[in-house]
């Protein structure tokens, strides 16, 4: 991935303002790769004192998001799948990684593992399609 394009994933991270109020940050990226992060706090939580499948949702999308886009080309999602697997608590710090799985011209997939940092447990795996669109010329 050249500067530039970590400059941009960095500054499309920057500019979600959702994810900072989440409390989520970018902690790598890199050629349809990202790595964010975020410790589960009380708001976070559902009815059952568990981690809210939405934030899960949330932060896989966060990574999603990002790796998609760091190519050059807008990319939008058409598509999104979540498997929630383990429990999350409060005080866990996740750990959302994705990875390319496919890319042609128009269409993109990645794969989203949801990890608690402490133990590694995968907490959710998240699958994710876009549709890609003009190169972008920042």
């Amino acid at each position: 991935m050249t500067d530039h394009a970590v400059e941009r994933v960095r500054r499309l991270a920057a500019g979600d303002r959702f994810m900072r109020m989440l409390g989520a940050e970018l902690i790598d990226c890199g050629p349809g790769r990202t790595v964010v992060s975020a410790r589960v706090d009380k708001d976070h939580l559902n009815f059952n004192g568990t981690c809210h499948g939405g934030f899960l949702f949330s932060l896989a999308d966060y990574a999603f998001g990002l790796a998609s886009n760091s190519a050059g080309r807008v990319a939008a999602g058409i598509d999104a799948h979540i498997i929630y697997a383990v429990a999350a608590r409060l005080g866990d710090t996740l750990t959302a990684t994705a990875e390319e799985e496919t890319c042609s011209k128009r269409l993109a997939t990645y794969r989203i593992k949801v990890t608690r940092e402490v133990d590694q447990c995968v907490i959710a795996t998240f699958t994710g399609t876009v549709f890609r669109t003009e190169d972008l010329h920042d």
